[in-house]
């Protein structure tokens, strides 16, 4: 049965845990896209006016106007290259993964309309090489397009790359989709100028591109028939931590924390706090279980929904320990070429590990929060800019166990397994001592 005005959920419509959705059943569900009206200036297609009032906004992170992001991209001369960003190097996030290993027809129809829509002739899905089960599903997805190879239709290339948080940042996955380091190179130019193979490129997330999937089909006025006025759809939202049901969800826009996670099962145990955004994201207290996934509501909190991640922190962790682990693997996950990353964060890093051994041993705690504010804005990308939040609103919302660190040192809790999920590093955590600390 194709997809209604009002049926929930939208993007995950159909889904079947464990199985790769056929083209067959994807076009069951959801209809065929009509592209008929590719013959306007790309500048003037209609597409990108209904974008606009969809009011639909990037799903990866910074929440850009994706009509205005694809417009700069029309404006430019030469023939544009278009990228499905799935390298997902946040640990916390599991939403792109799901949509190219379960749903990836929902995500090459969204790149391929604004492929056509634009007049480019390669379409290139960037993903996890070492993700398990993603390169079949992938070049199983692409091999099923029945559009391949008639005229005028865009090249659809999976590009498997090495993982690493900062992959999935524009620059740096350019930089690795053209066979260089990945690593965040400074602009101008933008990728919308200068991308892949020097060609203006168009850069968005798989969720974005499976959200225009469906405004290609059912156009602005349905997609603002869910959620709030300010953030109208759909959005999926990976949550974890002290829930029944780590998983990914999708909700309307503007749900409260508490929904969010009831429909993951409801907590497991008391809580700490929520960690909204991921780790560029904003740490806030407990009574902040009510605040509603809005744009300007969550502003007012210092705090922005990111690529969609909530983790629900219980009383049994320790936040300092916590924090102090990924803030290590932000360290070690930076590009290494700026010194806010190599001395700034590796000051932060060493000052918050010293808390989890013998406490406010070398006065470096009272720094921490005056380095935060110091390493802002100064990198050749935002991930110092998002450590510095991450660590920031950690010791407003936890202030009294950094505290009680700093007089007392580690906490038994500091012993335990951490429960924030870090790629690539094992989560028992070390006991505390000095040699292992400085190691």
């Amino acid at each position: 049965m194709m997809l209604a005005a009002q049926q929930f959920p939208r993007l995950l419509a159909g889904l079947v845990p464990g199985a790769t959705m056929s083209f067959a059943n994807h076009q069951l569900i959801h209809g065929p896209m009509d592209l008929s009206r590719h013959g306007r200036a790309a500048s003037e297609h209609p597409l990108l006016l209904e974008i606009e009032r969809a009011g639909l906004r990037g799903y990866g992170g910074a929440g850009f106007p994706s009509a205005t992001k694809i417009a700069a991209v029309a404006a430019q001369q030469g023939r544009p290259v278009v990228v499905i960003n799935a390298m997902e190097g946040e640990s916390l996030s599991g939403k792109d993964m799901l949509l190219i290993r379960h749903l990836p027809h929902l995500v090459l129809d969204g790149a391929i309309a604004i492929a056509m829509a634009l007049r480019s002739d390669r379409i290139l899905l960037a993903f996890d090489s070492g993700a398990a089960g993603a390169r079949r599903a992938v070049e199983r997805a692409i091999a099923e397009r029945p559009e391949r190879g008639t005229p005028g239709f865009p090249e659809i290339v999976g590009a498997p790359l090495g993982a690493a948080y900062l992959t999935g940042q524009e620059t740096a996955l350019v930089a690795a989709l053209n066979g260089k380091a990945a690593k965040p190179t400074l602009t101008p130019p933008y990728p919308f100028e200068r991308g892949v193979s020097g060609r203006p490129t168009l850069i968005s997330n798989t969720e974005t591109f499976a959200q225009i999937a469906l405004i290609v089909r059912h156009g602005a006025t349905w997609f603002r028939g869910l959620g709030s006025e300010r953030a109208p759809g759909t959005r999926l939202v990976t949550v974890g931590g002290a829930v029944a049901r780590p998983r990914v969800v999708e909700v309307p826009g503007g749900t409260t924390v508490r929904r969010l996670l009831d429909a993951s099962g409801g907590v497991t145990e008391s809580l700490q706090g929520l960690l909204v955004g991921g780790y560029a994201g904003t740490w806030l207290p407990p009574e902040a279980i009510d605040l509603a996934l809005d744009p300007l509501e969550l502003s007012e909190y210092g705090a922005s929904l990111g690529p969609g991640i909530v983790f629900a922190l219980g009383e049994s962790a320790c936040p300092v320990a916590e924090v102090a682990a990924a803030t290590a693997w932000l360290h070690r996950e930076s590009a290494g070429q700026c010194g806010v990353c190599i001395n700034g964060l590796g000051a932060i890093s060493a000052a918050l590990l010293e808390l989890c051994d013998d406490g406010y041993h070398s006065g470096s705690y009272g720094e921490i929060e005056r380095w935060c504010g110091l390493v802002s804005g100064r990198g050749a990308c935002a991930l110092p800019d998002g450590a510095a939040a991450f660590v920031s609103s950690a010791m407003a919302t936890f202030r009294a166990e950094f505290e009680q660190h700093a007089r007392h040192g580690h906490c038994d809790a500091c012993l335990d397994r951490r429960v924030l999920p870090l790629a690539g590093q094992e989560l028992l955590a070390p006991r505390p001592s000095r040699r292992l600390v400085a190691a």
